[in-house]
């Protein structure tokens, strides 16, 4: 995770002067509700990428949460389509900043990235992360 920029610029409006600010994320939690009984219940997958992926300010809005713990932060994530931002509601990004005293300035403490995706992609890529997994431990036992 790396910040570029200062992320408290941006405000509840996404706007195109963000876009010098970057927000480089290393891992992905990918969200689904499945119905258990009579309630839905979250179930998650997180992925660490090999390449981060890399967010720009311009894609941003600031989500007008009152009840937030002090430094944090949740943006609403915007998609580029065609020349045009069309809001994602099933992204969203949330920063956790502390603040140095000495160095007088916010430090990056914490970036969550989640994706809300369904069933079907779920179960793809949770396959998918198994058989990475198992790729990188190898095959196990030989066969004869």
């Amino acid at each position: 995770m790396k910040l570029t920029g200062n992320i408290l610029h941006i405000k509840n409006k996404r706007d195109d002067r963000n876009a010098g600010i970057v927000v480089e994320v290393d891992k992905i939690e990918y969200v689904t509700y499945k119905k258990d009984g009579k309630y839905f219940q979250p179930f998650n997958l997180e992925v660490e990428l090999d390449e981060p992926l890399v967010i720009t300010g311009d894609q941003l809005a600031r989500k007008p949460e009152k009840h937030l713990q002090e430094g944090e932060y949740d943006f609403e994530v915007y998609d580029k389509e065609e020349g045009d931002y069309v809001l994602n509601e099933n992204r969203f990004l949330s920063v956790l900043l502390v603040y140095d005293e000495f160095e007088q300035e916010h430090v990056l403490s914490s970036v969550e990235y989640t994706v809300t995706v369904t069933n079907e992609e779920f179960k793809a890529l949770k396959e998918e992360q198994h058989k990475l997994r198992q790729s990188r431990k190898g095959t196990g036992k030989k066969k004869k």
